[in-house]
C-alpha cells in the first residue's frame, strides 16, 4: 500500500493580527477527523515560508498555506512549475484568492476541501522574475498599499477604506508607459493593475472578467479624473461596476511593460515586490491548487 499523503502546515503567525496562528489547534483537530497526515511550521518570514515550502515538496509534502495572500503568493510562485499543488487555509485579512477559487474562510469547511483534494491548474504572474497569484499594480495602489501595511491600529477590512482616503488626499496624477505584447500606450491618471485573479484589497474586483487560468494577465488602468469623481465612484470596484466608466480602460496580454515619470512600488498580493519600471508576465498552468470539488 503506497503511504498516505503528508502535509505541510506552514503558518503566518501575525497574518491576519494573530487569526491564522489562533486557527491551528482547530485546523489540527480538523484534519486528524480526516485521517491526514501533517506537521505544522510558523513561518519566519516570505523566505523562510518559501524555502520550507520547497523542501517540503521535495520531500513529497504538500504545501498547506495559512495566512493571508501575501505568503500564499509567495510559497504558491515558490512550488509552482514542481508538481506539487498547494492548499489554502484563509488566514488573513483579505483573502482574496481563496475568494475567487471559491475556498471557505470556515475552518472544518476548508479543511474538507484539503481532503477531497479536487485540484485546479492555475496561471502565476511574474513581476521582474518574482512571482505572485492575484494582481500586480502600480502608481496610486502604490501609496494605498503601504499606508494599509503600515495602519496595523485599522482592524479588518476598514484598513483598506481608510489606507484608499489616505492615499487620495495626497495623490497628484502620474503619467504611464505601457507596452502590451508589444503594443504601446500612454496614460495619464491614477493606476495600473495586471490581474492574474479577479480581485484584490479584501474583495475589490479590479479585473471582474479576469481569470485565473487562461494564460492572459487582465490589464486595468485609471486615468486621469477629478479626486471627488474618483472618491464617488470608489465602492463600484467592490461589484466590478467601476469598468464601464470612460476613464477605466481593461485589456489583455501575457506580457506587460510598465514605466512611469517617477518611481513607484509594485505591489502584488497585498506586497512590495519590485520597483518600476517592471515586466510583468504570465506563467500559464503553472501552479495546480486544492479547490472545491
Amino acid at each position: 500500500m503506497p503511504e498516505p499523503q503528508r502535509y505541510l502546515l506552514l503558518v503566518n503567525p501575525s497574518a491576519g493580527g494573530g487569526r491564522a496562528r489562533r486557527m491551528l489547534p482547530q485546523i489540527e483537530t480538523e484534519l486528524a477527523t480526516h485521517g491526514l497526515a501533517h506537521r505544522s511550521l510558523l513561518t519566519e518570514g516570505l523566505e523562510h515560508g518559501c524555502a520550507e515550502a520547497r523542501a517540503g515538496a521535495a520531500r513529497g509534502e504538500i504545501p498547506v498555506v495559512i495566512s493571508g495572500d501575501g505568503l500564499i503568493g509567495q510559497i504558491g510562485g515558490a512550488v509552482a512549475e514542481t508538481g506539487m499543488p498547494l492548499g489554502i487555509i484563509p488566514g488573513g485579512r483579505g483573502n482574496d484568492l481563496a475568494r475567487v477559487l471559491g475556498i471557505p474562510v470556515g475552518v472544518p469547511e476548508a479543511v474538507a476541501v484539503l481532503a477531497g483534494d479536487a485540484r485546479r491548474r492555475i496561471d502565476v504572474g511574474e513581476v521582474n522574475g518574482k512571482r505572485f497569484l492575484c494582481i500586480a499594480s502600480c502608481g496610486f495602489d502604490s501609496d494605498a498599499n503601504r499606508i494599509a501595511n503600515e495602519a496595523r491600529w485599522v482592524k479588518g477590512h476598514l484598513v483598506y477604506a481608510y489606507a484608499a482616503l489616505r492615499a487620495l488626499a495626497a495623490w497628484k496624477p502620474a503619467r504611464f508607459s505601457l507596452t502590451l505584447d508589444g503594443k504601446h500606450h500612454e496614460l495619464r491618471g491614477y493606476s495600473v493593475a495586471v490581474a492574474n485573479s479577479k480581485a484584490y484589497g479584501g474583495g475589490m474586483f479590479i479585473a471582474p472578467d479576469a481569470e485565473i487560468d487562461d494564460g492572459l494577465l487582465d490589464v486595468v488602468t485609471t486615468g486621469e479624473v477629478g479626486k471627488l469623481r474618483f472618491l464617488v465612484n470608489l465602492p463600484k470596484v467592490f461589484d466590478g461596476d467601476h469598468v464601464d466608466n470612460d476613464e477605466v480602460g481593461v485589456e489583455r496580454a501575457a506580457e506587460v511593460r510598465i514605466e512611469a515619470d517617477r518611481p513607484f512600488a509594485v505591489y502584488a498580493d497585498g506586497d512590495h515586490i519590485a520597483d518600476l519600471p517592471a515586466t510583468v508576465r504570465v506563467l500559464p498552468g503553472a501552479l495546480p491548487v486544492i479547490v472545491p470539488g
